[in-house]
């Protein structure tokens, strides 16, 4: 989030994401909190930006139904890796396809079950959050600013050599382990 960009207010969002969260279960979809308010569960400041889930492509369009049925809106997007929905203002990212790699069985059964204000639901754990984040840096994207504080809230929780070797391929994501291991975030010896 840029400085232009107050965001929206937390405690709304952490509304839509628990009324989300108890749709989606309700319905049978089975779907994993991810993004930044994963991060805030396991210890990063609270996300003003969005609300975002994770699910199988072949479960978007039960989502969507679920969700819509349930009053809020569907908004057609352009990218190819999610789609939108609005709990009034509030956006709810179903993100099947984060940085080009399809959600599946493994990422979802890697979900910890966790109170998110009270409220229990599958929670990425910091290890797939880290490589997702970083593999989604590119050439026209790549503002390490807003990840940095991500990062260091959940260092001690992330396996960094695993993240390495998962995000090997990525120049972004090299150059970003190698200023956390310069900030002495992290440890370098893996890089």
């Amino acid at each position: 989030m840029s400085q232009a960009d107050p965001g929206i207010d937390g405690g709304a969002l952490i509304s839509t994401l628990k009324r989300a969260a108890g749709v989606l279960r309700d319905a049978g979809v089975e779907f994993a909190l991810a993004g930044g308010f994963a991060a805030y569960v396991r210890g990063a400041a609270i996300s003003t930006h969005d609300v975002d889930f994770v699910l199988r492509e072949q479960d978007v369009d039960a989502a969507v139904s679920a969700l819509t049925a349930a009053g809020m809106r569907h908004r057609e997007c352009p990218e190819e890796w999610l789609t939108k929905v609005y709990d009034g203002d509030r956006p709810i990212d179903l993100i099947f396809r984060p940085s080009g790699r399809p959600v599946d069985g493994g990422m979802l059964q890697r979900a910890e079950e966790l109170p998110v204000a009270a409220v229990s639901m599958p929670v990425l754990p910091a290890d797939d959050l880290v490589i997702m984040r970083l593999l989604a840096f590119t050439e026209t994207a790549c503002d390490f600013s807003d990840f940095l504080h991500v990062c260091r809230a959940l260092r001690e929780q992330v396996d960094w050599p695993k993240v390495a070797k998962e995000t090997a391929h990525s120049p972004y994501a090299y150059a970003f382990l190698t200023l956390l291991h310069r900030l002495d975030v992290i440890e370098g010896g893996f890089l």
